[in-house]
C-alpha cells in the first residue's frame, strides 16, 4: 500500500482537489475501471537494470578477445570496428554468452 508523503502540513482544500482531478484524469485517460482499483495489483519485478559485473557484452570473433562494457573502449575493439570492418553487431556474443563471464569463456 502506498505510504502517504512525509510532509509537516496536510494539504489544503485546493492542493487536495488538485490531486483529486489529477487522478481522475488519469484514470480516465487510461481507461481504468473501478473494479481494477480494488484488485490487488500483482508485484511486476523490475527488469535488470544492467548486466552482472563481468558479464561479456563482446567478443571478437577471431581473437576471442572480450569487453564486459566497462572502462574505456579496448585497442582490439577499435581496431575491429574501424580497421577490420566488423560491425556492433557482429561483435555482440550468441545470447547463452550474456550469461557467462569473461573468466568462464
Amino acid at each position: 500500500m502506498l505510504q502517504p508523503a512525509p510532509s509537516d502540513e496536510p494539504l489544503t482544500a485546493r492542493e487536495r482537489a488538485a490531486v483529486i482531478h489529477r487522478i481522475r484524469m488519469l484514470v480516465e485517460y487510461w481507461g481504468i475501471t473501478p473494479e481494477e482499483l480494488e484488485q490487488a495489483t500483482p508485484y511486476v519485478a523490475p527488469p535488470p537494470a544492467c548486466l552482472p559485473a563481468g558479464t561479456v557484452k563482446y567478443r571478437h570473433p577471431r581473437t576471442g578477445d572480450t569487453w564486459d562494457g566497462n572502462g574505456s573502449h579496448p585497442q582490439w575493439l577499435r581496431d575491429a570496428l574501424l580497421k577490420e570492418g566488423f560491425t556492433v553487431d557482429e561483435l555482440k556474443p550468441p545470447n547463452e554468452e550474456l550469461n557467462r563471464t569473461a573468466d568462464e569463456l
